[in-house]
């Protein structure tokens, strides 16, 4: 017999498409071959985006294909033609699909059909020299390349949106009671760990409407890993309520429904204080199950008046034959629609939680053994734009840098003519000898940076 695999953690690779270079081209007319730049921008490359989708329930086609690339932009091309944009891919993920970091950074926590998040953002279009030049720099002789998309690893982990949880050893009945209160219809066996996936049930009780999830596979150890519990226990962090279910009938020698409940609940703290949930201190009812066995009946009239000298509201049921299911349904809506009036948010909406901008305005000048370091967002995307081959490119370059102080900040942090600066972090950063207001090499040629004198001459020139 096939097992049912439901996978609800994956590692996604996700590699963005990279931004298509600028193209530095020349209109060429009769008469006049040099008619001015026309070299058109690149394409942006694309995102990859997670999208939720009400008709995904598992992230299991993740965990085979865990490698996701999105296409690059075309280069621009002459006559003023941008390259084409990278097609954006957009991943299906169940509703309450948490993202986060390898390290555990909280990215976006995403609820609702619809909700979208950028978990790769493609690479910008480099500019073409059409679109570099001015009044100032009429004939640029270079385009800027395109940046390379995001590179990412994200972790998906999937959490149950379910506003009531029911939680219980195997085989207390969890799976019967979701299929006697709802439309769903989970497998159901009478042998531990027949449930496999956390099962969701839509219920009515009176005017409100709320979903109901079973958590298969607590056991005592669960909270440090041991059977299946820890693998759901997540799904019911998302709750306002939990339902103890307690299995009255259970033939397992030592066990009974207050012993069953210490376990549980036991697990729950253990869980909370692991990942600083408060599941243990959620409102909590009682549901002892299985009345329709004679001696379960009489265990439960015994145990009752414990589990209320405790603070449980306590109601006797069985899925099976449905007694006691109404009241039952009606207690756990009043949990839930008290839950929602202290939220008092509506149930769908939550907030999507962004990384930090990758481009700041600012820079920062680190004064190292070496070198100096220039950090910020700035100067370190304006240095992989640069096509280091061309001398103006590099000019353009230290155009800008000078506008937006980093000369001035090397100044004033005592940087010299001829000492190294590195421009980013690490092994990506760029090392140069500085030379104060750097000039572009082929400026003794065409006369001011980005000008080209022989766009000057007339068509009677020309014609000579």
């Amino acid at each position: 017999m096939a097992i049912p695999t439901f996978v609800d953690r994956v590692v996604l690779h996700l590699f963005a498409g990279n931004g298509g270079n600028g193209c530095a081209s020349v209109r060429r007319e009769k008469f006049r071959p040099l008619g001015g730049p026309d070299g058109g921008n690149g394409g942006r490359g694309g995102d990859l985006i997670l999208v939720v989708d009400p008709n995904v329930t598992t992230l299991l086609d993740y965990h085979r294909s865990p490698h996701r690339r999105a296409q690059s932009g075309a280069p621009g091309q002459g006559d003023l033609r941008t390259g084409s944009i990278g097609g954006d891919i957009e991943l299906a993920v169940p509703d309450g699909t948490v993202v986060s970091t390898p390290d555990g950074e909280l990215l976006a926590d995403l609820v609702g059909a619809g909700t979208r998040y950028v978990a790769a953002a493609g690479g910008r279009g480099g500019l073409g020299n059409a679109a570099l030049s001015s009044s100032r720099r009429r004939a640029p002789g270079f385009a800027l390349l395109g940046l390379d998309g995001e590179t990412v690893d994200v972790v998906l982990e999937l959490k149950t949106v379910a506003d009531v949880g029911l939680v219980g050893f195997p085989s207390a009945g969890k799976s019967s009671l979701v299929a006697a209160m709802s439309a769903a219809r989970p497998k159901i066996a009478d042998y531990p760990f027949t449930t496999l996936v956390p099962n969701l049930g839509v219920v009515r009780a009176g005017e409100v409407v709320f979903t109901v999830a079973d958590v298969p596979g607590l056991i005592p150890g669960a909270s440090t890993g041991k059977g299946l519990g820890l693998d759901f226990l997540r799904h019911v962090e998302r709750c306002a309520a939990l339902v103890h279910v307690l299995d009255c009938a259970t033939l397992e020698p030592g066990r009974d429904p207050i012993s069953d409940l210490d376990t549980i609940s036991a697990e729950l703290a253990a869980y909370d204080a692991a990942t600083g949930s408060d599941l243990a201190e959620r409102p909590a009812l009682v549901a002892l199950n299985k009345l329709d066995v004679p001696e379960a009946r009489e265990l439960a009239a015994m145990v009752r008046p414990m589990l209320e000298e405790r603070g449980y509201a306590v109601h006797e049921i069985s899925a099976a034959t449905h007694e006691g299911m109404p009241d039952l349904a009606y207690a756990m809506a009043a949990l839930v629609r008290r839950a929602r009036d202290d939220r008092g948010t509506p149930e769908d909406s939550r907030i999507v939680l962004r990384p930090p901008a990758v481009d700041d305005a600012g820079f920062s000048v680190v004064r190292e053994p070496d070198v100096f370091r220039v950090l910020g967002g700035k100067p370190e995307r304006w240095v992989r734009q640069t096509d280091f081959a061309n001398d103006e490119a590099v000019g353009y370059l230290a155009d800008r840098l000078a506008r937006l102080g980093v000369e001035a900040a090397l100044v004033a942090a005592g940087a010299e003519a001829g000492d190294g600066v590195a421009i980013g972090p690490g092994a990506d950063a760029v090392v140069f000898d500085w030379e104060p207001t750097l000039q572009a090499g082929a400026e003794h040629l065409l006369g001011a940076r980005g000008r080209d004198i022989r766009l000057d001459e007339g068509p009677e020139r020309n014609k000579s």
